[in-house]
């Protein structure tokens, strides 16, 4: 780009230089080169100064890392530099530190501020064995943690290099712009040659027409036009990190903006992705005395159903009975003997194993598991319902994508009745559900074949597949590694909302490169012929040139205002 700017000085100067040595002539133009030079050297350093403003998302980040962290080895305390950190490490953060690492907390309970990693404004409370992420800020407690990433392994560093290689791609759109440029120039070359060419046959003064053909080459110095898509890039990814989504590349931004139908995973996406139980029916009517035999059965399980059983018994206040001889039997359910008596929890398999028959149970929608006392007296003693909770977030998040006149699809591989009665409740009309991780591939790919640009949103490893598939896909950041990986964008909280923000700043990103090409082009298509014209000097071609490319730069900083809906 500064191939034109090189030429046309140098002519203006090799002009001045000949008329002074040669003719002693009085009409010069050093200044006309001086000047042109000192304002494109504007232009560049007031560029520099911008592009520095759409990187403070990624100078942020970086200056979250704490230079030192205070570890427990042998027995004491003592502080070390952040770079000497192991796996392993007890890590001590105290109130008002920064977490120096990603690990559990091994000991204590506070609040930590994890806003500028995840846009979370609310501190999340943290409790032994939960999740911490470096750079957040502790809360009001002292907590011990146990390191399990450091330096470059970490959530952070991770998320600094995301951002860094999406302002450093570029964008479909952009690489247009590199091939107009390829032909721009020579044809501008072409263009100033012509125009000294008419002007000195039209006057027969060469130095009008040197001069004249100097204008054309500077006022159409391509930078605005080379500006106009990475300025709008940084500036787009910057600000979308800041509020926690995370786009990974230049191309994912361009296509997010265009994306006609979403297609959900279910659990752990739309809904919470724990179980919870949702009823329990005693036969006899006791329904606390049946949820405390469960509870007995479940202890000592990582099931999440039987984690659910734990919890329910727990929040109304039941200690269950010790449980003696517990067998699990993969794919029906459990056998323990409690009080006496060997109880059976499990699906219909289970109670058909003993030549038990469940009952009716009126509880569409939901997982269904059966206690019943094999010996002595062989009955079913009551049914237990487990349900997935809807996030709060999820109805809103569908409703702002119809809004935006975007479709959405439900992917799961539950039962098609729990899959209706959640899609239903959200308002999404399409199901398909009891797939494989092949099956969604294959629903996402057939979607694509209709013409439609898709995004795949999903969470877990069995969503990778159809996140690959996709157009552009969109993992949740609670989520899997390998799903992170996958996707082309990472929406860092749990949030769905989060999706529609996503589109929101892609389509303003993508509304900013629009507009700045178009000036672009409209300052070129004006200037260059007034300057083949005789009516711009090369000091005000530079001068116009440059202004170019700070109103491109600053058009594109307006993104920098921009935030999520909802956001105060």
């Amino acid at each position: 780009m500064d191939l034109l700017v090189a030429l046309g000085t140098s002519a203006a100067y090799g002009l001045s230089l000949y008329l002074w040595l040669g003719e002693g002539s009085a009409h010069l133009y050093f200044e006309a080169s001086a000047v042109v030079i000192s304002l494109v050297r504007l232009g560049k350093w007031l560029e520099a100064r911008a592009k520095r403003q759409t990187t403070e998302a990624i100078r942020a980040l970086q200056e979250l890392r704490p230079a030192t962290a205070r570890v427990r080895r042998d027995g004491a305390e003592c502080s070390v530099p952040v770079a000497s950190l192991r796996i392993g490490d007890e890590v001590v953060i105290r109130p008002g530190e920064r977490i120096p690492m990603d690990g559990q907390v091994l000991e204590g309970y506070s609040h930590v501020d994890e806003s500028m990693l995840t846009g979370e404004s609310l501190a999340v409370r943290k409790a032994p064995g939960a999740r911490v992420i470096g750079g957040a800020v502790n809360g009001e407690g002292l907590l011990v943690a146990h390191a399990s990433a450091i330096g470059a392994e970490t959530v952070l560093a991770r998320i600094i290099r995301s951002v860094e290689e999406a302002q450093a791609t570029k964008a479909p759109i952009e690489r247009l712009v590199d091939k107009v440029s390829a032909v721009f120039v020579p044809a501008i070359v072409a263009i100033a040659a012509a125009t000294f060419a008419l002007w000195w046959l039209a006057g027969g003064n060469w130095h009008v027409a040197l001069i004249n053909a100097v204008s054309v080459l500077v006022i159409a110095c391509p930078c605005a036009l080379g500006l106009a898509t990475p300025a709008a890039i940084m500036a787009g990814t910057g600000v979308a990190a800041k509020y926690g989504i995370l786009i990974k590349d230049a191309e994912a931004l361009e296509l997010l903006h265009g994306v006609q139908l979403v297609a959900f995973d279910k659990t752990g996406t739309l809904t919470e992705g724990k179980p919870r139980l949702a009823a329990c029916k005693a036969v006899d009517g006791d329904d606390s005395a049946l949820l405390a035999l469960a509870a007995a059965v479940q202890q000592g399980s990582e099931h999440p159903l039987a984690r659910a059983v734990g919890t329910a018994a727990k929040e109304q206040g039941i200690v269950p009975a010790q449980a003696a001889g517990t067998t699990a039997l993969p794919g029906m359910g459990v056998e323990a003997m409690v009080l006496g008596m060997q109880l059976a929890l499990g699906n219909e398999a289970l109670l058909a194993r003993h030549g038990l028959a469940a009952h009716e149970h009126g509880e569409e929608g939901l997982t269904i598991a059966w206690l019943a006392r094999v010996a002595p007296d062989p009955a079913v003693l009551g049914m237990l319902a487990f349900g997935d909770a809807l996030k709060p977030e999820s109805a809103e998040a569908v409703a702002r994508l119809h809004a935006a006149g975007v479709r959405t699809v439900m992917l799961t591989g539950d039962t098609e009745s729990s899959a209706r009665q959640i899609a239903a409740s959200l308002g999404i009309t399409e199901v398909h559900a009891r797939l494989l991780p092949h099956d969604k591939a294959e629903r996402i790919t057939a979607l694509r074949k209709s013409g439609l640009r898709v995004a795949m949103v999903g969470d877990g490893i069995n969503d990778a597949p159809a996140l690959a598939a996709a157009d552009i896909g969109i993992a949740m950041g609670g989520g899997t590694d390998v799903a992170m990986q996958t996707a082309g964008v990472t929406l860092m909280r749990g949030d769905p909302r989060l999706l529609g923000d996503a589109i929101a700043i892609s389509r303003r990103t993508y509304a900013k490169i629009r507009q700045n090409l178009f000036w672009a082009f409209i300052f070129n298509a004006i200037g260059v012929p007034l300057a083949a014209m005789g009516l711009l000097n090369p000091m005000l071609a530079g001068a116009a040139m440059a202004f170019s490319s700070v109103a491109v730069i600053s058009n594109a900083l307006l993104l920098k205002r921009w935030t999520p809906k909802g956001t105060p």
